[in-house]
């Protein structure tokens, strides 16, 4: 087993049960129950599976969704993108390129320059200070 990947056990002693079903079963938490949703610290958000830094505070922004929304990843290829046709609808989800984490979704209508509107679990992301 890689360093980047754990075994079901070891994720489900580590991780909370909202951790465990966001990344693994590809759940989502209740919009504005979070805990990084209205959060305007400074830092660096990393998957809460393997800890791949992944977005930047600051291109996170209030979309008013309830859900931790950033313009842009901090490097794309950090991000994999999947059609997601779940639920009766298609959608891009967003999953950790290194460990396959499920973080959220990706839509079109975020802010300029990007347009995107990462959308992410707060349980899917730790924020870092970057001190």
């Amino acid at each position: 087993m890689s360093e980047t990947t754990s075994s079901d056990d070891e994720l489900r002693a580590r991780l909370t049960p909202l951790q465990y079903e966001v990344t693994q079963r590809a759940g989502t938490e209740r919009a504005f129950s979070g805990e990084y949703w209205d959060c305007k610290d400074p830092g660096t958000y990393h998957c809460i599976v393997c800890d791949e830094a992944l977005f930047a505070s600051q291109t996170k922004y209030d979309s008013g969704t309830g859900w931790p929304s950033f313009s842009e990843a901090l490097d794309a290829s950090k991000v994999t993108l999947h059609e997601d046709r779940s639920l009766g609808m298609v959608r891009i989800e967003a999953v950790c390129a290194r460990c396959g984490a499920h973080l959220g979704h990706v839509f079109p209508d975020g802010p300029a320059p990007t347009g995107e509107r990462y959308c992410m679990n707060s349980a899917s992301l730790r924020l870092r200070s970057d001190d």
